[in-house]
């Protein structure tokens, strides 16, 4: 399918607007920061769309827990801060290649409805997200990655420019985006502020080329 050229300020076209990819905001939960030997424990991705005013809005989410891969390290400091128990009886978790099927497969529907070639992966420190993603895919052996591998947006570097904030909370509070702290590091939650970020700094930034009629 051919790719238009993107023009700023016209309503948006996700075939065009970056070069043929569809942002799919994603966030991980995790047993520490290495992604090779720490655990991937929860998976949410966010697809965006346009809306009848032309602007870019977060659409569907989908997210689960995910078992932890045999072997894996979970650094106790890294479970108090986002509160999951690996171990939970009552944690609904699926093992890592069904977990990525289920998330992916929502993705690829969504790139291929909105007529883009690929998802790149949107995160608030978005190396970190992309790289637990990139390790599990290798580990469970998926051919399909929906995503471009390496790479990425960064809301942190969006919010920096157009808000002034790196931390998520705060840059989501100067977009005047509603924020709960005790709703904070669930990735579903995250990723959801995080799509309505992303959106909020793409909108406006079109917003600044809009025509005024005379």
């Amino acid at each position: 399918m051919a790719i238009t050229p993107y023009t700023p300020g016209n309503a948006i076209n996700l075939n065009s607007r970056f070069r043929g990819f569809l942002p799919v905001v994603v966030d991980v939960e995790t047993g520490g920061f290495n992604n090779g030997t720490d655990a991937l424990l929860e998976i949410a991705a966010v697809t965006v769309g346009v809306n009848d005013q032309g602007k870019l809005e977060p659409q569907e989410a989908v997210s689960t827990h995910v078992i932890p891969f045999e072997g894996a390290n979970m650094d106790p400091s890294s479970l108090a801060v986002n509160g999951i128990d690996p171990y939970h009886p009552l944690r609904a978790a699926r093992k890592e290649q069904d977990a990525l099927g289920y998330i992916f497969k929502p993705v690829r529907e969504a790139v291929k409805n909105a007529g883009c070639t690929r998802a790149i992966l949107v995160g608030h420190n978005a190396a970190f997200d992309q790289g637990f993603l990139n390790a599990a895919v290798a580990r469970t052996g998926i051919k399909r990655n929906p995503f471009h591998p390496f790479s990425n947006f960064d809301t942190v570097s969006f919010a920096g420019l157009a808000l002034g904030q790196t931390v998520l909370a705060k840059a989501v509070r100067a977009a005047g985006i509603s924020w709960d702290d005790t709703e904070a590091h669930s990735a579903l939650y995250d990723t959801q502020k995080t799509a309505e970020l992303f959106c909020f700094v793409i909108n406006q930034w079109e917003g600044l080329h809009q025509k005024t009629e005379v």
